[in-house]
């Protein structure tokens, strides 16, 4: 998996960047070698705003995008949240697309052997009259 670590009003040090390299490493075994991943670093001017640390991740998949955003005062506590919850979308993800693969894979069998067993009565019963 490909990993861009990006920074918005924050500079992004190289420890930051493995950090990401080292949070991510969790997703980065469940998905595709051609995946990538875009990671957001940037602070919040606005001084209401507590939360000012915020964390985006972009994850790229074959045919679909998956996105997490986290926020907290402190910037490797955004990055471990946003990698949590990008975790659990890339196991439900799977998880979805396995489910489809075992029950096509399933109902396809069935379709022939049940066509088969229905031609192999037939000619049994005398049903199919022989060609003359």
């Amino acid at each position: 998996m490909r990993i861009e670590v990006k920074g918005r009003n924050l500079p992004v040090s190289e420890d930051l960047r493995e950090h990401v390299v080292k949070r991510f490493r969790k997703v980065s075994r469940q998905v595709s070698e051609l995946a990538e991943l875009e990671v957001e670093v940037f602070e919040e001017r606005n001084p209401a705003i507590a939360d000012s640390q915020v964390a985006e991740a972009t994850l790229h998949l074959k045919g679909v995008t998956l996105r997490a955003r986290d926020a907290s005062p402190d910037i490797v506590r955004s990055i471990n949240m946003c990698a949590e919850e990008l975790a659990v979308q890339v196991k439900r993800h799977r998880d979805k697309r396995r489910k489809r693969r075992e029950s096509r894979a399933a109902a396809a069998p069935v379709a022939p052997e049940a066509q088969d067993a229905t031609v192999a009565a037939g000619t049994l019963s005398g049903d199919i009259s022989p060609a003359a």
